[in-house]
């Protein structure tokens, strides 16, 4: 609950939704704006409460609450499942200052207005790709000048182009010596569990036909904040029924001492996966030298480090299209509606080459390779082991991936803004 502050106090709402947006955007924001709350050199800037308003999206898994709460610096969070609550009634969440902020870090930039406008705040959109109701931002802080662009020309003076918040990840290089020198693959399998239920299956299998191809390559998965070693375990057994498909299971998983993952996985072939489960994994996975992942917010995060992927989409099992994002991913929830879709998909959508990965959308052409089709695990592995070996080949889309990554500096930027925001 917010507790009665004087009149001078302010309050920042964050507002987000899923699991990416919330380690790549929300948590780096929320680091800065203490920084500058707790320097003494800022004693003019008036108190702040921190909140975090979540609402609802497809793309959520709904363990984001738990995730921001585990951060212990936010004064309140608001569950997706109470946000309509909040709009209805935000005195039941306590006494909101009369002066603040409400900034969209994700979600549906509708539901960040309309929230402002409830609590009398002004409203601040971080634009990845297009601002849609700049009328009523005061401000909007554009990842890139195509942003901006889009804009109408009366709107163009409240664009601030601020650079792209994933740029600022941070890496204590120092922390990771354990990896060095050593050739590492970071497997993605997905956060939700309709990703996960092909995700562990599948890349279990490519795991072990890297094994069996090469003993020199390390394998890590970096758990998502929202999911769970017991996941793991449930999507590779009998009860999903998408890894009767699949011959990889998992022997055993294990507590790893005095390093920097926390578990080691074991296949019953005998292969080694070694576990992240931290709150964040960027540090581990710069180092890698490539990324095997689903489609996804992941592969905007792995371009934001510079890290070469392969996307992989087996549409063997485009059938769990509720594990998409957007409005696939609504529409896939509809058992009716969802088979509309799935031969919408396989008729057109595949066939006229749509990009599913967010570098290859950003950049309006294919920079990593995306593996949509049905492919078996052993081809994933092969290409993979292919990539290692072509260093040229991995170089090229380090360079690409940088090239279309906004510029470093983003989050002091948008901090700046907040802080402007509610001061004048």
């Amino acid at each position: 609950m917010l507790t009665a502050i004087s009149n001078e106090s302010a309050a920042v709402v964050l507002v987000s939704n899923g699991p990416g947006e919330l380690t790549t955007w929300v948590k780096p924001v929320l680091d800065h704006l203490i920084k500058l709350k707790s320097n003494p050199k800022n004693s003019n800037f008036p108190g702040y409460k921190l909140v975090l308003a979540l609402v609802p999206c497809p793309n959520a898994t709904g363990k984001e609450f738990i995730v921001a709460n585990d951060w212990q610096i936010l004064d309140l969070i608001i569950p997706a499942k109470h946000f309509f609550k909040l709009l209805l009634n935000p005195s039941s969440y306590g006494t909101w200052p009369r002066n603040g902020v409400v900034v969209f870090l994700g979600g549906d930039q509708f539901w960040n207005i309309l929230l402002a406008k409830r609590l009398g705040y002004q409203s601040i959109t971080y634009a990845e790709w297009i601002a849609r109701w700049p009328r009523w931002n005061i401000h909007i802080a554009a990842m890139n000048d195509d942003v901006r662009k889009k804009l109408p020309k009366k709107f163009k003076k409240r664009c601030h182009v601020i650079g792209d918040l994933m740029a600022d990840v941070k890496h204590n290089l120092s922390s990771i010596n354990e990896i060095n020198d050593k050739e590492w693959i970071a497997i993605l399998p997905g956060s939700k569990k309709a990703k996960l239920s092909i995700g562990i299956p599948f890349f279990l299998e490519v795991a072990d036909h890297i094994k069996e191809c090469s003993e020199c390559i390390n394998l890590l998965i970096p758990i998502a904040p929202t999911a769970q070693l017991k996941d793991f375990i449930f999507f590779q057994s009998d009860q999903n029924p998408i890894a009767k498909y699949y011959s990889s299971n998992i022997k055993s998983i294990k507590k790893i001492e005095n390093s920097i993952f926390d578990y080691v996985l074991e296949t019953d072939k005998n292969t080694k996966i070694f576990i992240l489960n931290q709150d964040s994994n960027h540090n581990v996975l710069s180092q890698c030298k490539l990324a095997l992942t689903t489609v996804g917010a992941n592969t905007a995060e792995l371009a934001a480090i510079n890290l070469p992927m392969i996307v992989v989409l087996p549409t063997q099992h485009i059938n769990a299209m509720n594990a998409w994002d957007g409005i696939l991913g609504i529409i896939g929830k509809i058992p009716f509606l969802n088979r509309i879709q799935t031969f919408f998909i396989k008729r057109w959508y595949l066939k006229n080459n749509k990009f599913f990965a967010w570098p290859n959308i950003k950049a309006n052409k294919k920079i990593i390779p995306e593996r949509v089709g049905i492919f078996s695990p052993k081809e994933i592995a092969d290409e993979a082991i292919y990539l290692l070996n072509e260093k040229n080949m991995l170089l090229e889309q380090k360079n690409n991936l940088l090239e279309i990554r906004g510029k470093k500096g983003a989050v002091k930027k948008l901090s700046n803004l907040i802080i402007e925001t509610i001061t004048n």
